[in-house]
């Protein structure tokens, strides 16, 4: 059995997505902190929704099942890759993140028996899945195979459901400007950004979790940030599984800051790293937004921040929002 060649790889980063083609093995590969080898746990809820913690006994006393994590401290992988074997070749996927990947994978040319050029998959994997046949086809040979793909985190049949408003995610007390936020789309042009709220942290201003969760990826060894198209995929970034399946990223995070680990739970208001300067930006800023997988696609929806008492309040271009 042997590796040959795939197509296009799709990099996961903030805010667009960077390209690379002809890879070997497609992968998905995003450094964390972090220097020794764990375990996050998980248990499904009264939901039927996956709940995933780095504690292995629930509050009831029961265990929950175990996920070992990458030998690579903290680095998540999902893969795409076509694999031989006698005269038949397979698509497999693998994924060894801490919730429901879904993958779409696009046929861009063939020669194999069954997987046509043109043709779209998209396929589910559950936490830590692995080696899960996406599709096979026959050839004489060798026969060539393009595909690209991409990958949205977190289940979709998730439903937006936080139990309060979510908190600014700095300090309490402290008032920062918003510089970009719906309907405003000066950057945030695609389904990712629409929702997507910026602030105008200074670099190094701590940053602090808006709801609790897992944290499922980190990215924490850039330290360059420009309005270059080298800069798309270089922004430091935390993402957080929240307990209905929505994810939060926070971005352009200062090089070396972060203070979280995958598999890690995070409490609300837990200090998690320091805005920064990195990945496609013009200047410091913190970029937050929480995402639904909507039929293999990150889409940003959108929140309300804790204002004086609980309410909940619209972060507004231009104007000051304070951490309550």
């Amino acid at each position: 059995m042997s590796l040959l060649t795939a197509g296009i790889h799709m990099h996961r980063g903030h805010p667009v997505f960077r390209w690379l083609i002809n890879a070997v093995v497609l992968a998905l590969l995003l450094s964390a902190a972090g220097a020794h080898a764990q375990s996050a746990y998980r248990q499904r809820d009264a939901n039927g929704q996956w709940v995933f913690t780095d504690r292995p006994e629930a509050a009831n006393g029961t265990t929950r099942a175990s996920i070992p994590l990458a030998h690579e401290p903290g680095a998540m992988q999902v893969t795409v890759a076509r694999i031989d074997h006698d005269d038949v070749a397979r698509l497999v996927a693998n994924s060894n993140c801490l919730c429901v990947a879904t993958i779409s994978i696009t046929i861009e040319q063939s020669e194999l028996e069954g997987m046509p050029a043109g043709a779209k998959y998209l396929v589910r994997l559950e936490p830590g899945e692995h080696d899960k046949v996406v599709r096979e086809g026959r050839h004489g040979g060798h026969s060539a195979l393009r595909f690209s793909w991409k990958v949205a985190l977190g289940s979709p049949d998730a439903i937006h459901q936080p139990p309060r408003p979510y908190r600014a995610p700095f300090a309490v007390g402290s008032t920062y400007t918003v510089t970009q936020a719906y309907p405003v789309r000066i950057t945030h042009v695609t389904p990712d950004t629409e929702y997507a709220i910026d602030f105008a942290l200074p670099d190094g201003t701590p940053v602090y979790a808006a709801r609790e969760g897992v944290a499922i990826n980190v990215q924490h060894d850039s330290f360059r940030g420009g309005a270059m198209a080298a800069m798309l995929d270089q922004a430091n970034i935390v993402e957080i599984l929240h307990d209905d399946g929505t994810i939060a990223v926070y971005a352009h995070l200062q090089w070396d800051s972060i203070r979280v680990r995958i598999g890690q739970h995070v409490s609300l208001g837990e200090y998690i790293a320091n805005s920064g300067n990195t990945g496609f930006t013009t200047g410091p800023h913190l970029h937050f937004a929480v995402w639904r997988n909507v039929a293999g696609e990150d889409v940003s929806i959108p929140v309300q921040f804790a204002a004086l008492g609980g309410a909940g309040v619209t972060a507004a271009t231009s104007t000051p929002l304070t951490a309550y």
